[in-house]
């Protein structure tokens, strides 16, 4: 019996490779990098099954190019706005995710990012190695106090609740928006409260995005949120990139708008906004809100699991679409 084909679109841990050639013919690409839009529709053709990440547009080209044998689209990413979930059902095609498994770690990178800005640790970090230290001074660097400040979430799922798990410690204030609030019980137990983003935006010293990207949720964050903010306050983003109108938040920046933000992720990646870059009141870092050892393999173990399950006609345990199993 011939082996179902798979391609995968970039390398990952080889632990979900393995899962994967116990039982399908596979194919990683050997670009160095995001493989060319150009490329995509020859590599995928006459496959079973795809293994894709948030960087690969998977749209109605791509799914006609792999051919009537594509039974599943498995993302190495919790979230799937690069793949065109409503073409993927009409042609009964599985969606599948890797939702949880990068919630503590992304979490722990928005309180990494929280307090780099907070504390100014990157200028700090290049003042140093630049070799401007002339010893301590009482005006080096003058950053942000965040115990007993004031948190706002924009986006209350499981990201966000980690991240206010762990503002405990800080004695923060804790307040969220979310279209569908949590239970009261929930609320009790992580001490925090639901407001109307107006008054997240207003009320907030420090303010992190956990929504998905949707055309609702797309410059969610512009100049008339930005200037909402407090002078004072700081935006981190460890969501999408497009949630923020990046060159309103470049202008509030160098307005004095807000104090600073952080950025784990960026409206046009890899393509930055170069004023961005040149700022000192920001952090940048390269969309690493997942990236431990621990929790990358977990994701492609799980891509793996779910790609196998499809192909079996099995529901996988992650579906994005579970519409698409009454077309099958």
């Amino acid at each position: 019996m011939t082996k179902p084909r798979i391609f995968v679109t970039r390398l990952i841990p080889q632990e979900g490779l393995e899962i994967l050639k116990e039982c399908c013919h596979i194919e990683v690409s050997d670009h160095d990098g995001v493989i060319p839009r150009s490329l995509l529709p020859e590599k995928v053709k006459d496959s079973d099954g795809l293994l894709v990440l948030l960087t690969d547009m998977i749209d109605k080209e791509v799914m006609i190019a792999a051919g009537k044998k594509l039974r599943v689209i498995s993302n190495y990413a919790v979230g799937y706005n690069n793949i065109d979930v409503v073409e993927a059902t009409k042609r009964g095609i599985m969606v599948t995710n890797t939702p949880g498994v990068l919630t503590e770690t992304t979490a722990d990178l928005a309180w990494a990012l929280l307090m780099s800005i907070a504390r100014r640790i990157v200028e700090g970090d290049k003042l140093v190695r630049a070799g401007k230290f002339r010893g301590w001074e009482p005006m080096l660097l003058l950053g942000t106090d965040i115990y007993e400040a004031t948190l706002g979430l924009i986006g209350f799922g499981r990201i966000g609740q980690a991240v206010a798990r762990r503002a405990t410690g800080f004695n923060l204030k804790v307040i969220y928006y979310d279209k569908e609030p949590v239970s009261p019980n929930i609320e009790k137990e992580l001490k925090v409260s639901c407001v109307n983003l107006d008054e997240l935006l207003r009320k907030s010293d420090f303010i992190s995005v956990h929504v998905p990207l949707t055309e609702e949720t797309f410059h969610l964050i512009g100049q008339e949120e930005l200037n909402m903010m407090k002078k004072e306050s700081y935006l981190i983003n460890t969501a999408r990139g497009p949630i923020i109108d990046e060159k309103a938040l470049v202008k509030a920046l160098k307005d004095g708008v807000i104090r600073g933000a952080a950025l784990d992720v960026f409206e046009n990646e890899p393509a930055i906004e170069q004023e961005l870059m040149a700022l000192d009141n920001v952090v940048i870092v390269p969309h690493i809100g997942s990236a431990s050892y621990r929790t990358r393999t977990k994701m492609a173990i799980m891509a793996a699991k779910n790609l196998i399950s499809a192909l079996k006609g099995e529901r996988p345990e992650f579906l994005v679409n579970p519409e698409v199993l009454d077309k099958n």
